[in-house]
């Protein structure tokens, strides 16, 4: 498949709003798609690159490059040529990469040059997301949407399925099934606004902790123990704790989700970058566990002795749950049977919250476990965080925001009325908002270097973020995580901006 016929997509179901649109989009994509073709078409559609990141940032990308006047590349070739230019390492490295970007971008067309852009610089977000391309594959080879979902779910992987689907047709689905020590994609939650909206809409419902931990699925048949991430990676070898508590259990042969915490001295949750770092250690692991121990936490079961759970209600799924695995290894919970109960749900978060976790998360107890999907019948809730902080710089967009500031780069105030960068955000702007800002920052501009527009402290923008965590990239020493813009505050000046102290204050579990 060429790179302009994929490109040509993706700016199409950009255009559009309609779901059905952007289903019979990519199911006319499919259809003209090899099979071999899809590892790379789907994570292209969605912003992905197959290879992880790069490291492409403007030194590679901002010498223009004429565009090539007709259209050669194919999706595999960009995919090989790319990987070429991963694989660069040591002496001589940033000129050979210079070199070989500016020998894809030769070949591009303009079309494919924007879209390369936006792709690289990850601002390819056009909707094409997981689940619209599930219906789109459906669509285009006459498979019941239902069946690729659930395929997909099992498989772990839309790509997978695709090109069973499009090589085999839709008889090729029978072979997904779900298979200890095969990962599957985890359930996951929409948001409520609280507790008592959540039991509002569930009804009959569990009310339990969210833990600030990292989501781990642990799979055991016999004596051989696997541990998964939510995005599936193995990490069995990092966590041995996690081994051992699986050995411990009742059961032969599970699946189990979960989420792996470590707690202080105190018995209080420690931050999430201690955690993330001490999952992401590969090396030296007897001393990493050492210094920061972990402990597996479960809150539901998908398959106990050989059966498959996941159609079963979650009363039933959690019975298997208590039966296998101790109560001290089990998310905290209460069980509230509607909105008569809200009362008890409010009290449960407010004990949660001081035991130092970030939320909860509300169950319906009749719903099945939607593997790989954000549904419905799992609602968290937890207290959002906002900032008003000053917009030091933002930086060109690519893709659908090509001509507009996108990317924020935030400060707070010092101590010395000086600004300090906590992080930057491209998240919750609306069109509008993105016309605007690049009208009143223009105004506001002290240097443009055709990337980043450096302004003067005018603009006071109100922010929502997720957390803290410490980072060596910003001079506070921390960064926001999740960070995304609410609205502008033109009737704040820079002055009432939140202070570098105030933040730190307010996470003491990331600052002591």
């Amino acid at each position: 498949m060429l790179l302009s016929r994929l490109a040509h997509v993706s700016q199409e179901v950009a255009a559009t709003s309609a779901r059905t649109r952007k289903i019979a989009l990519l199911a006319e994509l499919f259809r003209e798609a090899d099979a071999e073709d899809v590892p790379v078409v789907i994570p292209y559609l969605a912003g992905r690159l197959p290879q992880g990141r790069l490291g492409v940032g403007w030194k590679l990308l901002g010498t223009p490059v004429p565009p090539a006047a007709e259209a050669t590349l194919t999706v595999r070739d960009v995919d090989a040529r790319l990987t070429r230019l991963g694989a660069v390492t040591g002496t001589g490295s940033q000129a050979e990469r210079k070199r070989l970007m500016g020998d894809l971008l030769a070949a591009a067309t303009e079309a494919e040059q924007r879209f390369l852009f936006g792709l690289l610089t990850g601002e390819v977000r056009q909707g094409a997301l997981d689940a619209v391309a599930v219906e789109g594959l459906a669509l285009a080879t006459g498979a019941p949407s239902a069946d690729v979902r659930r395929a997909v779910m099992l498989a772990g992987s839309l790509q997978t399925v695709a090109q069973a689907l499009l090589g085999e047709g839709p008889g090729a689905l029978e072979a997904f099934r779900l298979t200890v020590g095969l990962p599957v994609l985890p359930m996951l939650a929409h948001s409520a606004g609280s507790v008592t909206e959540a039991v509002g809409k569930l009804g009959p419902c569990a009310v339990e902790e969210k833990l600030d931990g990292i989501r781990v699925q642990v799979h055991r048949d016999g004596h051989e123990v696997r541990v998964y991430t939510r995005t599936l990676d193995d990490i069995t070898d990092r966590l041995p704790e996690l081994t051992s508590s699986a050995l411990e259990l009742r059961g032969e042969r599970f699946i189990l989700d979960g989420e792996v915490i470590a707690l202080d001295e105190n018995g209080r949750p420690r931050s999430f970058q201690e955690i993330a770092g001490r999952v992401g250690s590969r090396v030296d692991v007897a001393t990493a566990a050492a210094a920061v121990p972990v402990s597996p936490v479960f809150f539901d079961a998908l398959s106990v002795d050989g059966q498959d759970l996941l159609d079963l209600p979650f009363t039933e799924r959690h019975a298997e749950l208590a039966r296998l695995v101790p109560e001290p290894m089990r998310v905290r919970r209460a069980l509230v049977s509607g909105p008569d109960e809200a009362g008890t749900a409010e009290e449960f978060l407010a004990d949660t919250l001081a035991r130092g976790h970030e939320g909860v998360v509300a169950k319906a107890l009749d719903a099945p476990y939607s593997a790989g999907r954000r549904g419905a019948a799992w609602l968290k809730v937890k207290p959002v965080h906002t900032l008003d902080l000053v917009v030091l710089a933002a930086e060109w967009g690519h893709g659908r925001r090509t001509g507009r500031l996108s990317n924020l780069h935030l400060g707070a105030r010092a101590d010395d009325g000086t600004f300090v960068m906590l992080g930057k955000t491209f998240k919750g702007m609306t069109d509008a908002m993105l016309a605007w800002q690049t009208e009143r920052l223009q105004e506001l501009a002290l240097d443009d270097d055709g990337h980043v527009v450096r302004v003067r402290p005018g603009l006071v923008v109100e922010i929502a973020y997720d957390g803290l965590q410490r980072s060596t990239r910003y001079p506070a020493g921390v960064t926001l995580r999740f960070a995304r813009v609410l609205r502008y505050r033109e009737d704040k000046t820079p002055a009432e901006a939140d202070t570098v102290d105030t933040l730190l204050a307010a996470h003491p579990e990331v600052t002591r």
